[in-house]
């Protein structure tokens, strides 16, 4: 049985783990104070939404609680990681009971989409965000972006001695100086995009000298850890674990950095989090009200001053936490969400090369 969150029965603060009540409690301040009208919960009583969630708890409870209090339309949340949650609609398919589907990663979206399991999104909502970051055919939305990056420990390495590209980390010198999480479903997006600039044999060579050289984590905040501590000297992860170190431990703590690769280069490519409607959803309607909830100026503002998620808005004209590198800045390489596919090749490779 599908194991379910609802915000009508849980306390919110009593799920933030690492979040205080005080910043909640700023981040709705913001939301409300930002212009959005509440409606009653009278107003919307009939409506239950169900999300089914691969993001991170914290940033659903914020974003599902504020919609909640605007719209008084109850959401309840069905968590897990994101390639399962994927495969469990894809089994359900027509008779899931999901209205929406919120994930990390694009390829769990292309790949629901291929299946036909998904409903057009509202023009008017696909309109607040930049095209390339959303299902070609309009039937997802991008919501936020994170940013691969090369965590290291700066008391091991200088960041001049890193490796210009991060394939080079499979070259014979970085043997025992890396840490990485092939089953965390964030590594699968790079794999995808390492096929896609260098071909399945090129991918296929660099996750064996990858796992040659690295030690293997379960996850990107054990990669995290492991940097901090001295366990190792570099890491594969994405900005937002390195950042919520940060916020959790003060600047003055930190035993690491974060280096960006540049130029193009597949270590430096953006990972998509995106959302979407499901056509067996019998809230149309209401699901799609969630949607432009999650991509309005105001939600994203909102997400982008609070010290809960460190990912990019994605919505046109907001500006991420001042933590992070200003995103006109970053130099991913020019690779759309369809070339970077739907994770099943990059699993499959990544099973080849006995990293899975």
């Amino acid at each position: 049985m599908a194991s379910f969150r609802s915000h009508r029965f849980f306390p919110l603060a009593r799920r933030l783990s690492g979040v205080s009540s005080i910043s909640l409690l700023a981040a709705l301040s913001l939301l409300i104070d930002g212009g959005l009208a509440v409606v009653p919960a009278h107003a919307a009583d009939a409506v239950t939404l169900t999300l089914y969630s691969a993001q991170h708890e914290q940033l659903v409870d914020l974003v599902t609680a504020a919609f909640t209090k605007e719209t008084g339309i109850q959401v309840r949340v069905h968590p897990g990681e994101a390639p399962e949650i994927a495969n469990q609609i894809a089994k359900e398919g027509t008779s899931s009971p999901a209205d929406l589907y919120f994930t990390e990663n694009s390829p769990e979206l292309i790949l629901l989409n291929e299946k036909g399991l998904l409903s057009k999104v509202n023009a008017t909502t696909l309109a607040q965000v930049p095209a390339r970051f959303n299902s070609p055919d309009g039937n997802w939305i991008g919501v936020l972006g994170r940013e691969n990056v090369l965590a290291y420990n700066s008391s091991m390495i200088q960041e001049n001695q890193l490796p210009a590209s991060l394939l080079d980390l499979a070259k014979p010198d970085w043997k025992g100086k890396l840490a990485i999480a092939p089953a965390d479903a964030d590594f699968l997006p790079l794999v995808g995009a390492i096929t896609a600039l260098k071909g399945q044999q090129a991918a296929l060579d660099w996750l064996k000298g990858v796992k040659a050289n690295a030690q293997v984590f379960d996850d990107d905040e054990a990669v995290v850890a492991a940097v901090e501590r001295g366990a190792a000297a570099t890491g594969i992860i994405n900005n937002y674990y390195w950042a919520r170190v940060w916020a959790e431990q003060g600047a003055d703590k930190m035993h690491s950095k974060i280096h960006h690769f540049g130029d193009g280069d597949v270590g430096a490519l953006v990972n998509v989090s995106g959302a979407a409607v499901l056509k067996s959803s019998h809230n149309q309607a209401a699901a799609q009200r969630f949607l432009a909830f999650m991509v309005s100026k105001t939600t994203q503002e909102m997400l982008a001053k609070t010290n809960i998620d460190f990912e990019y808005p994605l919505a046109k004209g907001v500006a991420p936490n001042p933590l992070l590198k200003p995103f006109n800045q970053l130099q991913p390489p020019k690779l759309t969400v369809t070339q970077i596919g739907d994770d099943q090749q990059a699993a499959d490779l990544l099973r080849q090369a006995g990293l899975l």
